[in-house]
């Protein structure tokens, strides 16, 4: 038995425009009451090429004759029924049928699916009782581009296992993530996807359930127990978000209805020769409305500070992993998708116009300009982006012998010629330690000390310089190996004192980011800047100032080479002392403790067209943190 569901015309029409962000409220399952003793669930779904459609299921023994469903009659390809005795908890799919053929499909809006390699929807709904109103009221504070941003990026399924190796639920998680990354001073955490994937290894960047959180780790419910439990403790919570691909699986979205629905249909613009995967049909209103919604779904429902969103330049580029005779121009002969571009900016639009209390942030690794610049002055509309050009330069000259190191010294500076064209995050990610790139530990040149040394010294760099901060689950406590998803990190490191020596630093360097307005508050500003001397390429040592929008000002020295300075002069505006507030190579950090006493006085002796001067002792591979500290 079935029957007809009212779904407005109001809903219709703005699905068709691409318009309608609360789409999960109508379409997918939802259990309801119809009458005073008839319960059961409404079921939608868009297949506008479908000849029939039918709800299979535990409710029905998943027969294909005994719930059919009704195509509307007003040309919007929605199909629509009620079916009795259906309840939470049960699983589901469609059956469809269409003139050349019929498949099942999982649900494009389920709000849970079965635990992979199953493949079936089920029938949930999202109630919870969320107790992070102090958090959210106050969130501003914590996510505005002049706030401290040190993200700690995660994969839920290889961060920590349980007892037995197993993955661990969203609520154990919580409070052992919690626990560790408060410790370690970050502010945030980015999660990597958790919308539900058939393939773990592709770590959730091929997603078939975009409304589901992945059911390997927990339900719904469990997913906001994990989001309010982080903030209840402070923490800021990013989710990884994946608009420019979907993978081909036979249950999910790909050849929905027997044609290419989510998918534009040509696959010179359709198909991703790169990930062997399917590219959404942007042009297509329905579909870039669906992603919008699905975005605002993750905001909204789960309470997340941020959707640092994967792929961009895939999406922007129609020529993006193609040869020349791959790919279709645009209506004006250009290779940017007009489209995606267009999608990307009603959706920063849409996002900073419900909630201007939170953050997008682009993976795009080319120089399209304006990423994060708003739509109105022609920007995408994202509030910021990933440095990847600061991070290729940054390793590439990290892997260099020191010896070289002076011949490749524009690495270390070109970042800083462009580092107010975008709002920018310097990223150390899950990208640069898999596929034989080796743990960032594992790129630095030398011995083992010299190895953990240039790892402390390019973190501090990191954090010296203007831009939000990333790092890679493991990077803190310096895994040797590459990351490998189906285990958990090397925890065992941290036996070792120089390990755990290096974790110490990075919770220093946390702590001493966070306290210090002038390492954060004016990063996209050019007065939070500036050289003391970029130009020592023939000792490989930069040292430069950041500053706040107060006066106050910080100093920053970076040795490259594995041999220590005596009597390193550095130009200061400032007389009296100052305090080494960081040294790198502290013997708690597993340095030889070698430095400047803690402090250091200014002398009236002018350096660099400054009337004060520092005599600094600079130790091997190190870096210094100083700050004026009185006469």
């Amino acid at each position: 038995m079935s029957m007809s569901i009212n779904l407005g015309d109001l809903d219709v029409y703005l699905f068709k425009q691409g318009r309608h962000t609360r789409l999960y409220e109508h379409f997918g399952a939802h259990p309801e009451t119809v009458g005073p003793e008839n319960r059961g669930t409404r079921f939608v779904v868009w297949a506008p090429n479908a000849s029939s459609v039918s709800v299979i299921g535990d409710f029905n023994a998943w027969d294909r004759s005994k719930s059919p469903m009704n195509l509307r009659a007003d040309s919007s390809g929605i199909w629509e029924c009620f079916v009795p005795d259906a309840y939470h908890g049960q699983r589901y799919k469609y059956f469809i049928s269409w003139p050349e053929g019929e498949a099942e499909r999982s649900d494009p809006f389920a709000l849970f699916c079965e635990e992979p390699p199953q493949t079936a929807s089920i029938i949930w709904d999202l109630q919870y009782s969320w107790n992070d109103q102090e958090w959210m009221q106050s969130r501003w504070a914590k996510n505005s581009l002049q706030s401290a941003w040190s993200i700690y990026e995660v994969h839920l399924g290889s961060w920590r296992r349980d007892e037995h190796g197993h993955f661990m639920n969203y609520r154990r998680i919580a409070h052992e993530l919690a626990d560790y990354v408060l410790d370690a001073g970050f502010t945030h955490v980015e999660i990597m996807p958790v919308a539900e994937h058939p393939f773990y290894g592709s770590w959730g960047y091929q997603s078939t359930g975009y409304f589901a959180p992945s059911s390997r780790y927990g339900c719904p419910q469990d997913f906001r127990y994990f989001v309010d439990h982080l903030h209840q403790r402070g923490l800021g919570v990013i989710l990884d978000w994946v608009p420019g691909h979907f993978p081909l699986d036979d249950h999910g979205l790909a050849n929905f209805d027997g044609t290419a629905l989510y998918e534009h249909a040509d696959p010179k613009q359709g198909f991703h020769p790169e990930w062997k995967s399917a590219i959404f049909n942007y042009g297509r209103y329905e579909v870039a409305g669906f992603l919008i919604c699905n975005a605002l779904y993750w905001l909204r429902e789960f309470h997340l500070d941020g959707l640092r969103v994967d792929g961009v330049a895939s999406m922007l580029y129609l020529d993006y992993s193609r040869s020349h005779n791959e790919w279709i121009p645009n209506k004006h002969g250009g290779r940017e998708n007009l489209a995606a571009i267009e999608m990307l900016q009603e959706l920063n639009q849409a996002v900073y116009a419900e909630f201007p209390d939170v953050q997008t942030i682009a993976e795009e690794s080319t120089s399209w300009p304006m990423v994060s610049r708003p739509v109105y002055l022609g920007g995408l509309g994202f509030g910021l982006k990933w440095n990847m050009g600061w991070m290729n330069d940054s390793l590439s000259y990290m892997e260099k012998d020191p010896v070289y190191r002076k011949f490749h010294h524009n690495l270390l500076t070109f970042a800083m010629w462009y580092a107010y064209a975008e709002n920018f995050v310097l990223p150390l990610s899950h990208d640069e330690v898999v596929h034989g790139k080796k743990s960032i530990l594992s790129k630095m040149p030398g011995d083992y000390w010299q190895k953990m040394a240039g790892l402390r010294l390019l973190l501090g760099y990191m954090y010296g310089i203007p831009g939000k901060k990333l790092l890679f689950m493991g990077t803190e406590f310096g895994q040797w190996h590459e990351w490998n998803h189906d285990q958990a990190l090397p925890w065992e490191l941290l036996n070792f004192p120089v390990h755990d020596g290096l974790r110490a630093w990075v919770r220093d360097l946390n702590r001493v980011y966070r306290t210090i307005p002038a390492l954060y508050v004016l990063d996209f500003d050019p007065q939070g800047f500036a050289w003391e001397n970029c130009h020592d390429a023939e000792q490989s040592i930069i040292s430069f100032f950041r500053k706040d929008d107060q006066g106050h000002e910080i100093l920053v020295v970076c040795n490259f080479t594995p041999v220590s300075r005596e009597n390193y002069a550095v130009g200061v505006e400032r007389s009296g002392w100052w305090k080494e507030v960081l040294n790198s190579n502290s013997l708690d950090y597993g340095g030889s403790g070698s430095g400047n006493m803690g402090q250091i006085r200014a002398e009236a002796i002018p350096v660099h067209d400054r009337p004060y001067s520092l005599n600094l002792y600079l130790p091997p591979l190190g870096v210094l943190f100083l700050e004026p500290h009185g006469e």
